[in-house]
């Protein structure tokens, strides 16, 4: 287990209430971007894969939290996109 692996896995985790909250009371898409978030929850997905098949530790908590939190940030774009195309 790494401290600065756990480091850098809060400070992105603190990072995405505030990405879904705002995605959420915005309902709207404005500076997201969905390949950006595809991009970022594969990132989480490599790590939860190499903490499962070489060093599995309670760290993979943190990269199934994060990963869960660009998950709904992803619905919440969809959503927003639908309600914004439905305005038009």
């Amino acid at each position: 287990m790494s401290i600065f692996e756990i480091a850098m896995l809060l400070c992105f985790g603190f990072a995405w209430p505030f990405s879904i909250y705002k995605s959420y009371r915005s309902r709207s898409n404005s500076g997201k971007s969905v390949v950006f978030l595809y991009i970022v929850i594969a990132g989480y997905i490599s790590g939860i894969m190499h903490k499962i098949i070489y060093n599995f530790d309670l760290v993979i908590i943190l990269y199934a939290v994060n990963g869960l939190m660009v998950f709904i940030d992803i619905l919440l774009y969809y959503r927003n996109k639908r309600l914004s195309d439905n305005m038009h």
